[in-house]
């Protein structure tokens, strides 16, 4: 099954582990046993298979995606997760190869040191030769699949009864198939983060963050890479049991190679709503400078994010999903070359049957639109979808 659009993340990295042990958020159907293995089939019609501005081609696509997971806690302190995960895709109108085949691994440790003081590592590895997100603006290729590793860290120790401090750290690493892709995208992504939090009330946090962030590229870095330096203040509160917020407000000082530095505001907000066990309501904002498709035109992109995300239990089995996200975004041009505009915006549904604790049927639409100054940054995808996976 195609995803509906992923919640909006804030650039922290793990939840925090509770007390008493390890923290392990598994699946429903993974609890209860050590090695959990799953196999999702499905159909689904996407009308863009490249994401391309004019002549899109469309096709279904006929999906296999048996999967692998081993959660187990090797100590009352030490928890270990892995799992693979391989995706079959078959495209009855696809230029090139018709049969694509993605790769998913993932590891996590976490250990707690003490009631209080803890230590989080992950590492995902992807191979994915059927992209989800696609990329606006490049010459219409065939070949837009990618290898991206992703490795977190996060450790948590209190200072006294009401003052704790973070440190985290996330490293991403792209590596594009296509040589002319690679040649332009092929980079790495660091980020380290030092945080401070005080109990100002019991249900009241006051955070204080800095980051450091290096965008590395591996091909004309001298004209492409970049240093950022955030610092922020902010703080996450408990409205009630059922209403939590969290925001942050800060400063990002950007140096860029080869190019003007600038100063610019950062923000995130983030509210949720879990009125039932299985129903909530979630929305956010953000002010971030990201990188684009096309570096070697644009330095970054400065982009406002919001989203909306409902989930509702319609019947005890029987729930249904929506998100919607808008984001404008003015791409920052090179020397001698002028920013353009840009609104994206992407929305998708699902309704999904769990008869049994084994079984989930889901169907699904999800729908991209990309408005933009330049003609050919501009995107319109929508795509349909049932799937149904069995776990044993």
């Amino acid at each position: 099954m195609i995803q509906l659009i992923r919640a909006f993340t804030l650039v922290g990295l793990l939840a925090a582990l509770p007390a008493q042990a390890v923290y392990a958020p598994i699946p429903e159907q993974e609890q209860g046993k050590d090695l959990t293995l799953s196999i999702r089939g499905g159909l689904a019609h996407d009308s863009n298979i490249f994401g391309s501005a004019t002549n899109e081609i469309d096709s279904w696509v006929w999906t296999l995606a048996p999967r692998a997971a081993y959660n187990v806690s090797l100590t009352d302190q030490t928890f270990l997760s892995a799992a693979y995960a391989l995706t079959l895709d078959q495209f009855d109108n696809r230029p090139g190869d018709k049969l694509l085949d993605s790769h998913d691994v993932s590891l996590r440790v976490a250990h707690a040191f003490s009631k209080v003081t803890t230590i989080d590592v992950s590492d995902v590895f992807t191979v994915s030769r059927n992209p989800e997100s696609l990329l606006p603006g490049r010459t219409l290729n065939t070949n837009q699949s990618f290898t991206r590793n992703q490795l977190d860290g996060r450790f948590s120790t209190p200072v006294n009864a009401k003052a704790g401090v973070t440190a985290k750290a996330r490293s991403v690493y792209f590596d594009y198939h296509d040589s002319d892709l690679g040649r332009s995208l092929d980079r790495t992504e660091n980020l380290f983060g030092l945080s401070g939090e005080y109990a100002v009330l019991p249900e009241t946090k006051a955070v204080g963050e800095y980051r450091h962030q290096e965008v590395a590229y591996r091909n004309r870095g001298g004209t492409k890479d970049k240093t950022s330096d955030y610092l922020m203040a902010g703080a996450d509160h408990e409205l009630a049991q059922k209403i939590s917020v969290s925001g942050r407000l800060g400063v990002e000082w950007r140096k860029r190679k080869s190019e003007r530095d600038t100063t610019s505001p950062y923000a995130e907000f983030s509210a949720k709503y879990s009125y039932t066990q299985k129903s909530f309501l979630a929305g956010g904002y953000a002010y971030t400078i990201d990188e684009t498709s096309d570096p070697d035109r644009f330095t970054d992109a400065k982009a406002h994010r919001l989203f909306v995300n409902v989930q509702h239990a319609v019947a005890p089995l029987v729930v249904a999903s929506g998100s919607v996200s808008y984001e404008p975004s003015t791409l920052q041009g090179r020397v001698s070359l002028a920013n353009i505009s840009e609104r994206t915006v992407r929305a998708g549904a699902a309704l999904s049957y769990l008869p049994t604790k084994n079984w989930v049927t889901s169907a699904s639409i999800d729908h991209d639109r990309v408005r933009s100054d330049e003609p050919s940054r501009k995107l319109k995808r929508a795509r349909v979808s049932l799937s149904a996976t069995f776990t044993f």
